[in-house]
């Protein structure tokens, strides 16, 4: 099984290492929302910094959703699920391999991001076990919250506007619980940061317990 999950984990980032599309479109995106909202807040920078866990998960958010359409446009084209389906794999190793692949992608982004909220928001990045370990448990989630739906909408007409609408109220656990550690992380808030990184770890083993259980039927109904 780690074969099959380390297999399409490789196929996902190669195509898109061969495509740029991350690079290319994703991240010119969160790095404009990132500095519309430093335009927005410019006035009273004391918000704006009060505010920089918030926003920074916000748009972490919107782009996963982007990744997670790309990974799954891929699938829907050629009747690559189909290939999928009579390959043999088996189907939670193949997602598995997907949460992997989409949290390599995220976890790229997130690092360029940081950097452009320690500039333009004149954030010092502290806390480092605490944020190093929210930013990993929030990603896996977010990847294996993801991976499930995306799959879901392969067989949904519309999928571009409608994967947002499911996705994006089922991931506030981890924006509320990624947004109050790395607030405290960040030494913005006071209190002990550990218990809302457990939430998030909560969250990841159940929604890749799962996931791992219901991508068979999904894509079989894909």
């Amino acid at each position: 099984m780690v074969r099959d999950v380390v297999l399409i984990a490789a196929k996902d980032l190669r195509l898109e290492w061969r495509s740029r599309v991350g690079a290319g479109q994703v991240l010119p995106f969160a790095l404009l929302c990132v500095l519309l909202f430093a335009f927005a807040l410019d006035v009273d920078r004391g918000v704006l910094q009060q505010a920089t866990a918030g926003l920074f998960w916000v748009v972490v958010l919107f782009a996963a959703v982007l990744v997670v359409q790309r990974s799954f446009s891929v699938e829907a084209s050629d009747g690559v699920i189909d290939a999928l389906r009579l390959s043999g794999l088996s189907p939670a190793a193949v997602y598995l391999g997907k949460v992997a692949a989409i949290t390599v992608e995220l976890l790229a982004l997130e690092a360029v991001l940081w950097l452009a909220v320690a500039v333009l928001y004149d954030t010092t990045l502290g806390g480092w076990g605490l944020l190093v370990g929210t930013v990993l448990l929030a990603t896996v989630g977010t990847a294996a919250a993801g991976a499930t739906y995306g799959v879901v909408g392969l067989r949904l007409r519309g999928a571009e506007t409608l994967l947002p609408l499911l996705l994006l109220p089922l991931l506030a656990p981890v924006l509320i619980g990624a947004t109050a550690a790395s607030d405290i992380a960040l030494g913005r808030s006071a209190g002990p940061g550990w218990p809302w990184a457990a939430l998030l770890g909560m969250f990841c083993v159940v929604y890749l317990l799962l996931g791992s259980v219901l991508f068979r039927p999904l894509m079989e109904d894909s």
